[in-house]
């Protein structure tokens, strides 16, 4: 259910947004964004939940590995395509993880 991240300081990028009406390709994009950016070096996670709006919360190791993932090519098509067709709105947000606890 959650990430399994390492002990901190490390990165994420959260995703937040307001879906367009219908699918459109999304789920599938989505899917595969998930799956392509799993593969990428210094990639740590993922957690994501959507309703009224979604939020999808990736980790990674550095600055440097979220800007190599923002620059892949299939990443910037899907980019584009959520611009156009998916999202009436959305937020990026970077943040250096300092702590982490739970139970």
């Amino acid at each position: 259910m959650f990430a399994a991240t390492p002990k901190p300081p490390y990165y994420a990028v959260i995703f937040t947004s307001v879906r367009t009406q219908g699918d459109n390709g999304y789920d599938d994009m989505a899917e595969r964004m998930v799956a392509l950016a799993a593969q990428q070096p210094g990639f740590l996670g993922v957690e994501s939940a959507r309703e009224e709006i979604g939020i999808t919360v990736s980790y990674w190791e550095s600055l440097e590995a979220i800007k190599n993932w923002r620059e892949h090519t299939e990443h910037t098509i899907a980019r584009q395509q959520g611009r156009e067709k998916w999202y009436e709105d959305f937020r990026v947000r970077i943040c250096k993880v300092e702590r982490e606890y739970g139970i």
